[in-house]
């Protein structure tokens, strides 16, 4: 888990990226901006974003994670494993949360 944590932050950083690329497009005129939504409202652009909000929510729950170990808690070796499990066990429902709640107020 702490490789796939450091996985996250990198693709937080080149998430990131794009997301200061979007902000650009939008500030650059209606002609930018619209290139910029329509790429991101493609199919690879919905994964690409699907991808990101997955990464924020893991990086999220996995710096929880941390913080619990920095009050002193959960270093026992089943709670580690109880607790890196659930890292991807509360990440992926919480994307999949945040979509559902996305489509349905679009």
């Amino acid at each position: 888990m702490s490789i796939f944590h450091r996985a996250t932050g990198a693709a937080l950083y080149a998430g990131t990226l794009l997301l200061a690329l979007w902000l650009v497009a939008a500030a650059s005129g209606a002609a930018s901006f619209e290139t910029a939504q329509w790429l991101a409202g493609s199919w690879i652009g919905r994964l690409v974003l699907f991808g990101y909000t997955f990464a924020l929510m893991h990086h999220m729950v996995g710096g929880l994670r941390h913080f619990v170990w920095d009050l002193g808690h959960g270093y026992e070796a089943e709670t580690r494993m109880n607790m890196a499990r659930m890292t991807l066990f509360v990440s992926v429902p919480l994307t999949i949360l945040i979509w559902i709640v996305a489509y349905a107020v679009r």
